[in-house]
């Protein structure tokens, strides 16, 4: 814990750390690409948590939204790679 004075008041901080716990992907073609791609960026657990919620539109939007807005540097094919193993292993139905 920290002791910090702000403004004439004192502030306790404490920090806690926790090591993130390890995300596995469902086993499938392009789950390499996937984990390189998103994973060097965000937690993988983020397919986990919209499976069911997104489609093959929906993902494509997300994976075309790294690469726009956030400039994820992913090609062309492996957009598709992407897309394909979320839709096929997280996408809403499967």
């Amino acid at each position: 814990m920290w002791r910090l004075l702000i403004g004439g008041m004192i502030a306790i901080v404490g920090f806690a750390a926790r090591a993130e716990d390890a995300v596995t992907l469902k086993d499938g073609p392009g789950r390499d690409v996937v984990e390189g791609y998103c994973g060097a960026c965000h937690s993988l657990d983020y397919a986990r948590i919209n499976a069911g919620f997104l489609d093959r539109k929906s993902w494509e939007s997300e994976v075309d939204k790294m690469i726009k807005a956030y400039g994820a540097p992913i090609g062309a094919a492996d957009a598709k790679t992407i897309v394909d193993y979320l839709t096929a292993n997280y996408g809403s139905g499967s």
